[in-house]
């Protein structure tokens, strides 16, 4: 049998599920997941690998008309996936009710095979589930549409069936014992910022990045130094805490998955620093890993 290997990028509006899917369909947790819009800044790729297939998924940014410098490298990173798609899921949520044309203009000038998902089915009924079908079908004409639940794993499996379907014939991109592109280092970054996601309320999140200082490994136990960067004093005095509290509260429960992730005994330590409207100023992006 022929060996398939390609890229599947998976797209969609904020908070429609997209990285839960990811997780689920890679069956490792590669991207943060809060109830807050605009998690995901980056294009996160995990690698599934099977005798005659290799699937490289990619996570991406929720699809949003862009404000400012950090959106619009959000946005890049989704264009970008657009371009080396073999396969392109859309994600879709039932209970969706704001304008999707953006979505919709972006998927109609991909011409590769599309599959909308339409997840969150669980919160729903047959009615709503056949009218967002017979919507999907008259707006995109796509090459199927699924009906999922990814928090449920609900008929995940008729996802990489359908992959498996329309991968080209290709060698493997990657070592089969590969994961993901992404370095450790990126991964603690994220888990970090996953908690300010958690634990902040209003603009704090949006205006927030994780930057590690340093990584040392040992035998017995990891030490990592981290940096919350943010773009006001009052931000800063906000993640602090009284007292100090809430960077505690973060930095403790980032500590954990941290050690669940690296399976090591870790010392973290996390300080906080302001640097003036960042998300605006191509070097401070460049820095922290976005590209415009």
């Amino acid at each position: 049998m022929e060996h398939k290997a390609g890229f599947v990028s998976i797209v969609g509006k904020p908070n429609a599920g997209k990285s839960t899917l990811m997780n689920i369909l890679v069956g490792e947790r590669m991207s943060i997941i809060t109830h807050k819009a605009q998690t995901t800044r980056h294009r996160i790729i995990g690698i599934i690998n099977d005798e005659h297939s290799q699937i490289i998924f990619s996570d991406t940014p929720g699809i949003i008309q862009p404000k400012y410098g950090l959106q619009k490298s959000m946005m890049s990173a989704v264009n970008e996936s657009f371009l080396d798609a073999d396969v392109l899921l859309v994600v879709t949520d039932i209970n969706e009710k704001h304008d999707e044309t953006d979505l919709i203009e972006k998927v109609k000038k991909y011409d590769g095979p599309v599959v909308v998902l339409i997840n969150k089915v669980d919160q729903s009924n047959q009615e709503e589930v056949t009218k967002k079908f017979e919507y999907w079908q008259k707006e995109l004409n796509p090459t199927a549409i699924i009906p999922i639940s990814a928090l449920k794993d609900f008929n995940t499996g008729a996802i990489i069936n359908f992959i498996r379907e329309h991968l080209p014939v290709h060698p493997p991109y990657y070592d089969k014992e590969e994961l993901t592109d992404r370095s450790e280092r990126f991964f603690v970054a994220e888990m970090i910022r996953e908690q300010i996601f958690k634990c902040c309320e209003k603009e704090v999140p949006y205006s927030s990045e994780v930057v590690i200082v340093s990584f040392k490994e040992g035998d017995d136990l990891h030490r990592i130094s981290a940096e919350i960067i943010v773009e006001r004093e009052t931000q800063k005095a906000i993640i602090i805490g009284k007292g100090g509290t809430m960077l505690k509260k973060i930095a403790s429960a980032a500590r954990y998955d941290i050690e669940k992730f690296l399976d090591k005994k870790v010392f973290l330590e996390v300080f906080v620093k302001v640097l003036d409207d960042w998300r605006n100023k191509d070097n401070y992006l460049k820095r922290f890993g976005y590209e415009g």
